[in-house]
């Protein structure tokens, strides 16, 4: 059986090898939890953007091991 944090960066990693501007929801009982977009740019390379739906807060990761462990935070 497959962690949820690893299904959580299998969908993260699809995300960046889909490239572009990209966004995703995180469900937890039908209620998005968490909206996440990413970007990629040569200046800055990948960026993943959390939004937390509930604290109404925003944040920026440019590390995957870091945005799949908040998330699941998040969802867990």
């Amino acid at each position: 059986m497959e962690s949820h944090l690893v299904r959580i960066i299998n969908r993260l990693e699809s995300m960046a090898n889909d490239g572009g501007s990209l966004k995703r929801n995180f469900e937890r009982d039908g209620i998005v939890v968490a909206e996440v977009a990413y970007n990629y740019d040569e200046e800055n390379g990948s960026v993943f953007t959390l939004r937390d739906v509930e604290a109404r807060e925003t944040f920026t990761f440019d590390s995957i091991d870091l945005i799949a462990m908040e998330i699941y935070e998040l969802l867990y």
